[in-house]
C-alpha cells in the first residue's frame, strides 16, 4: 500500500501537543488527514446574518449575529466580594429571531467592553433553556468588526465563513485556524478515484476538492468540492462491500435443495391459506440462494405483518429436507419464546420428530435461551449435537461455546440491527462449512440504506399484506391541550374489551425502582432542566389505570426486567385472552402476535422514533377485526414532535415512514455506530438525498473489484480504504 506521509503526520507534531490532545479527545482527530476530512457543516456569507429561529436544544452551535442590546445587572450575592454579584445579559439578533447570551461574575468584564450594540461576531456555546427562553451561557465569541478582528478572521476565511462541527472546548474558528495550518498538505492527498472514473464524471481532483471545501470563494466552489467528496465516500464504501461480496462468492457452501415430498411439501399442504404472490416470489429468491455452492447472504425486509416469519420458516424447512439444521436467532427471550410458540403451532405434528404422534417427515423444534433449566438445556444441546432437532430458536445463548450443531445449514437472524458483529459471526462459525444467512428486519429500509448498511447482502422485499389483515386507524391524542381526548381513549379501550378484544398500553420506562437514588435524582433534574417531566412508567401507569379509568378490567404488566418465566406466563395469559389490557415497554415491539388484540395506546408517543412507533402499531389489527392505535402526547401542536406523530398517523406505509425517520436522524445513527460501533465514515454523503450517487458508485465499485479484487492497480484506493474504514468498521464489513 502506498504511504501518504503528509496526511499521516500526527497533529501533535503540527499543532502542538495541547491542541492535538483536545482534538483527539473531543473530535477523534489524530492526523493531518483526519483534520482535512473534518469538513465545515455550513458556511456564512460575510454581511448576512444567521437565522436563529430553530436552534437545537442541548447542542453546541456556532452562529453569526449582531448585538441588539447589552445590560449589566448587579444583584445581592453572598459568594461575591462585598456581597454584590454581576450578570451581563446580551441579546443578539438575526433580523427575524433573538437569542440571549448571559455572562456571570468575573467573566462579564471583557464581553461588557466588546459586545456593544451593533457589533457583529461569531458566537459558540451550548443551547440551554432558562425561564422558557433559549440562551447561551458564557459563549465563546470572535468579533467580526474592527480592523484587527477582521484581519484575524480574514486570515482563515474568504467571502464565505466556514462553520465547523465543534464542541465546548473547540470552537469553530479555532478549528478553522488549525485547518489553515495543515491545508498545504492537501496537495499531497492521494486520489482514491481511478482517473477514468473521475474524468468521466467531471469531478475535480482530490487536492482541489479539499482546498475548496475549507476555503471556498464562491458557493460554486462548495458545490464542486461536495460533489467530489460525496463520490469518494460512496465509492470507497461500495468498494469495501463489493470486495466482501466477491470474497463470499469464493467460499464453499453445501447446496440445500428441498426434496419434492419432504417436510416442506407436507407443511405447505397443511397451510390453511394460499401464499401471497410476494411470499412466493421472495421464497423462490431464497431457495435459489440456498441451492448455490457459495453461502447465500440475503436481507429479507418487509412490512409489519407481511408474513416474514412464514417465509423464513419455509426456508428453514427446505434446509431440514436437505439434511441440514437451521437456527433462528432472536434479540430477546420474549421474542424467542414467541417465535418458538408460533413455529410449533404452525407446524403442528411436523414439529414432533421422534415423538409418539409425530408426522412422517417430522423434526424436533427446540428452544434455547439463557434462563432455561439445566435439564431442559441439556436435552436441547443433545438434540442439536445429534441432529435430532432440525430447527432451533434461541437468543444469544445459541452462540455459547457449548452449543454444537450436527450440520448447521442456515442461520436466520431476526432484527439484524440488535446484534453485534461478533455475535453473528460466532453463530456463522458453527457450521462445518459457512452456513447460508438470512437476515430479517421488520423495519422497512430505504433502498439507499440497503445499499450501504446492508450492502454486502442481496435484498428481498415483502411489501404485500396477506389477505384478511385488517386496517389500523391511527390518531394523535393531544393530552395536554385536550385532556378529554385522553379520557375518551380509555373509553375506547373499554369498548374494545367489551366487544371481546384486548389492548396494549405502551410506556417508555419501567418505573422508578429501576434507578438507584442518584440516577433517579439526576433524571428528575435533567427533565426539569429540559422543561419536561420524566417519561411515563409501566408500573405507575398500570396502577393508575387499574384504579381509575380501566377499573374492573384484568390489567397486567410486561417489561424486560421481569424473570423470563414470569414474562412467558404473562404472554401466555394475554395470548389466551385471560388478560384484558397489557401495559408494557417496547419489549412487545417485534414478533408478538396476538390476533385478538385490537387496540394500542402509546403513552408519551413523542419519545419514540418513527420506525419504532410503526413497529409497535403493527401488534394490532393482526386478526379479522380492525386495529386502533392512539398516540398520546403532551408535545405542543406546532412542534416537530407533533409533526412526526402526525406523519405516523397519516400513513401505514413503512417505507415512507422510514424515509421520514431517516431524514430526522443523523447519518451516524444509520451508519457507523448503529451498525458497527465505529465512527461513521460518511461526512458529506447523505444516504437519503444521494441515492443516485450511491447507486452509480455501487456499479463502478463492482466493476473495479471484478477486474482487480486485490486493488493492486489502485494504490490510492487501497490507502483510502484503510484511512476511511477504521478497524472496527472493517470488522463489520468482514463479518457481515
Amino acid at each position: 500500500m502506498e504511504d501518504v506521509p503528509a496526511l499521516e503526520e500526527p497533529l501533535k507534531k503540527v499543532l502542538g501537543p495541547a491542541t492535538a490532545k483536545v482534538m483527539a479527545e473531543n473530535l477523534g482527530l489524530h492526523t493531518v488527514g483526519d483534520l482535512l476530512h473534518h469538513y465545515p457543516r455550513r458556511y456564512e456569507e460575510r454581511g448576512r446574518l444567521t437565522r436563529l429561529a430553530e436552534l437545537p436544544m442541548d447542542e453546541h452551535v456556532t452562529v453569526v449575529a449582531q448585538v441588539a442590546d447589552a445590560r449589566l445587572h448587579t444583584f445581592a450575592s453572598s459568594r461575591a466580594p462585598r456581597g454584590k454579584g454581576q450578570r451581563l445579559e446580551v441579546t443578539i439578533t438575526d433580523g427575524s429571531g433573538r437569542l440571549q447570551l448571559v455572562f456571570f461574575g468575573n467573566g462579564v468584564h471583557k464581553p461588557h467592553k466588546d459586545l456593544l450594540p451593533g457589533t457583529r461576531a461569531l458566537f459558540a456555546g451550548k443551547v440551554s433553556m432558562f425561564n422558557r427562553r433559549l440562551q447561551l451561557a458564557h459563549p465563546a465569541y470572535e468579533l467580526l468588526r474592527g480592523e484587527d478582528a477582521v484581519e484575524t478572521v480574514d486570515s482563515w476565511a474568504g467571502a464565505l465563513i466556514p462553520i465547523y462541527p465543534a464542541t465546548a472546548k473547540l470552537e469553530s474558528w479555532k478549528l478553522a485556524k488549525a485547518v489553515q495550518t495543515v491545508l498545504p498538505s492537501a496537495q499531497e492527498a492521494v486520489d482514491p478515484l481511478p482517473d477514468g472514473l473521475r474524468e468521466g464524471r467531471g469531478l475535480v481532483p482530490l487536492p482541489e476538492a479539499l482546498l475548496k471545501i475549507h476555503r471556498p470563494q464562491t458557493p460554486a466552489d462548495v458545490e464542486d468540492a461536495r460533489s467530489r467528496l460525496k463520490w469518494d465516500e460512496a465509492f470507497v464504501l461500495q468498494v469495501a462491500l463489493a470486495r466482501r461480496r466477491h470474497a463470499d462468492a469464493q467460499l464453499p457452501a453445501v447446496p440445500r435443495r428441498p426434496t419434492p415430498d419432504g417436510i416442506l411439501a407436507a407443511f405447505d399442504d397443511r397451510l390453511p391459506f394460499t401464499l401471497t404472490e410476494g411470499q412466493r416470489k421472495v421464497s423462490k429468491e431464497i431457495f435459489d440462494g440456498l441451492a448455490a455452492e457459495h453461502p447465500m447472504h440475503r436481507l429479507l425486509q418487509g412490512e409489519v405483518g407481511s408474513g416474514k416469519t412464514l417465509v423464513a420458516l419455509r426456508a428453514m424447512l427446505a434446509v431440514v429436507d436437505a439434511g441440514g439444521q437451521a437456527a433462528m436467532l432472536a434479540p430477546t427471550e420474549v421474542l424467542a419464546q414467541q417465535h418458538h410458540r408460533s413455529v410449533t403451532e404452525m407446524m403442528g405434528d411436523l414439529a414432533q420428530g421422534g415423538m409418539l404422534g409425530g408426522a412422517e417427515h417430522a423434526t424436533k423444534v427446540v428452544l434455547l435461551t439463557g434462563s432455561m433449566g439445566a435439564a431442559a438445556r441439556r436435552q436441547a444441546l443433545l438434540d442439536l449435537a445429534t441432529g435430532e432437532a432440525g430447527l432451533v430458536i434461541g437468543t444469544h445463548a445459541l452462540i455459547e461455546d457449548k452449543v454444537q450443531f450436527h450440520d448447521l445449514g442456515l442461520v436466520v437472524v431476526d432484527e439484524q440491527h440488535r446484534f453485534g458483529v461478533e455475535q453473528r459471526d460466532a453463530l456463522r462459525g458453527k457450521g462445518k462449512q459457512p452456513p447460508h444467512l438470512l437476515v430479517m428486519t421488520a423495519t422497512p429500509i430505504p433502498r439507499t440504506v440497503a445499499m450501504t448498511v446492508f450492502g454486502d447482502l442481496e435484498t428481498s422485499v415483502l411489501d404485500q399484506l396477506p389477505a384478511g389483515r385488517s386496517p389500523i386507524a391511527s390518531h394523535v391524542v393531544p393530552a395536554a391541550d385536550k385532556p378529554h381526548f385522553l379520557a375518551r381513549a380509555w373509553e375506547r379501550v373499554r369498548e374494545e374489551v367489551e366487544n371481546g378484544h384486548q389492548a396494549y398500553v405502551v410506556c417508555p420506562r419501567i418505573g422508578d425502582e429501576e434507578d438507584d437514588p442518584k440516577k433517579a435524582s439526576r433524571k428528575k433534574e435533567e427533565a426539569e432542566t429540559a422543561d419536561r417531566r420524566p417519561p411515563l412508567a409501566v408500573l405507575e401507569v398500570a396502577e393508575q389505570l387499574a384504579r381509575g379509568p380501566l377499573a374492573g378490567l384484568r390489567v397486567e404488566v410486561l417489561h424486560g426486567r421481569m424473570h423470563p418465566d414470569d414474562k412467558d406466563a404473562v404472554m401466555r395469559r394475554f395470548a389466551a385472552g385471560h388478560t384484558h389490557v397489557l401495559v408494557a415497554t417496547t419489549v412487545i415491539e417485534v414478533g408478538v402476535n396476538v390476533p385478538n388484540a385490537t387496540a394500542m395506546v402509546i403513552m408519551d408517543a413523542d419519545r419514540f422514533g418513527v420506525s419504532q412507533l410503526h413497529q409497535l402499531r403493527g401488534r394490532v389489527g393482526r386478526g379479522s377485526a380492525p386495529g386502533l392505535c392512539l398516540l398520546v402526547t403532551d408535545a405542543p401542536e406546532a412542534s416537530p414532535a407533533r409533526q412526526r406523530l402526525g406523519a405516523v398517523a397519516s400513513t401505514l406505509d413503512g417505507f415512507e415512514l422510514s424515509r421520514i425517520d431517516l431524514e430526522q436522524r443523523r447519518e451516524g445513527d444509520v451508519l457507523g455506530q448503529a451498525q458497527s460501533g465505529a465512527r461513521s465514515s460518511l461526512r458529506v454523503l447523505a444516504v437519503i438525498d444521494d441515492e443516485e450517487v450511491i447507486a452509480q458508485a455501487r456499479e463502478e465499485a463492482a466493476a473495479v473489484v471484478a477486474r482487480d479484487p486485490e486493488l493492486t492497480a489502485h494504490p490510492g484506493l487501497r490507502a483510502a480504504l484503510d484511512a476511511l474504514l477504521d478497524e472496527d468498521r472493517e470488522q463489520y464489513l468482514e463479518k457481515g
